[in-house]
């Protein structure tokens, strides 16, 4: 599905972590779609480089510290001021260290729950305040992992993490349905991107792929795709959804063989 399906000209969306990897594909499909956008991120050279490639009319980057309620707030509140009512708000910033329990320091778990928890909890609770204030409808999406149903050795904090994100998700939908904001959650499965915080090994990436029945990794532009489809007139009835996107990894386990002889053509039980 390409953004220029949907027409987000009179949408101002914003991306936590939109500097790079998936936050930037999402915030790129928005502003291909004609929305104005605000990406925050706590890397600063990233959010210049984001900005020469989605150009700077229209867009506004921001340094954020997702963990940081006044970063938060004066993001959210400088989002709306420079370009217009927040309408949709994709919380997608998040760390995926990998460390085993019995190695891992009280530190690095704080980091991980204070990033991909408390960032979501925070950047959600000034976006729907804003789209409340405002008395109009909304749209929020949240960025989980199929790693929130599915563990793996070394993630315990991001497992749990992203595990609170998806419940998290359900609880809001709930509580702001009557202000007819959708609260939905994306789920991507292993999806390709270049980082510099937390590399995978060539190892990991074969043996991962091993168990997508479409076999490839996913892109960032898949991501996007679907937020836009949430964030649009066709998802109007849609939420507290968790919406998984991982080319069939979640279906089964495929990397096993048949589990009888495969039978001729034409013979019976």
């Amino acid at each position: 599905m390409s953004p220029a399906v949907f027409d987000f000209s009179d949408h101002v969306v914003l991306v936590t972590g939109g500097a790079a990897g998936i936050g930037f594909g999402i915030a790129a499909a928005f502003r291909a779609a004609g929305a104005r956008v605000a990406i925050g991120d706590v890397r600063e050279p990233a959010l210049k480089k984001a900005v020469d490639r989605l150009g700077a009319d229209g867009v506004l980057a921001r340094t954020l510290d997702v963990r940081d309620e006044r970063s938060v707030d004066g993001f959210v509140e400088a989002a709306g001021r420079e370009l217009g009512p927040i309408t949709i708000a994709v919380a997608n910033a998040g760390i995926y260290p990998n460390t085993p329990v019995l190695d891992m320091d009280v530190a690095e778990w704080d980091r991980v729950m204070e990033t991909n928890v408390r960032g979501v909890f925070l950047t959600c609770r000034a976006a729907a305040r804003a789209m409340v204030a405002r008395r109009g409808a909304g749209k929020i999406v949240t960025i989980a992992s199929g790693a929130a149903f599915s563990g793996r050795p070394g993630g315990s904090h991001y497992c749990s993490s992203k595990s609170a994100v998806a419940m998290f998700t359900k609880v809001l939908a709930m509580e702001v349905a009557r202000d007819r904001i959708n609260v939905n959650c994306v789920a991507p499965g292993y999806i390709k991107v270049d980082s510099e915080t937390s590399p995978v090994t060539q190892e990991y990436e074969t043996t991962i792929l091993k168990g997508v029945p479409w076999g490839r990794a996913g892109t960032p532009g898949d991501i996007a795709n679907a937020v836009l489809f949430l964030c649009s007139p066709l998802a109007e009835y849609m939420t507290g959804e968790v919406i998984a996107v991982n080319g069939g990894a979640a279906a089964g386990r495929t990397h096993l063989p048949l589990s009888t002889p495969k039978r001729m053509p034409g013979t019976r039980a």
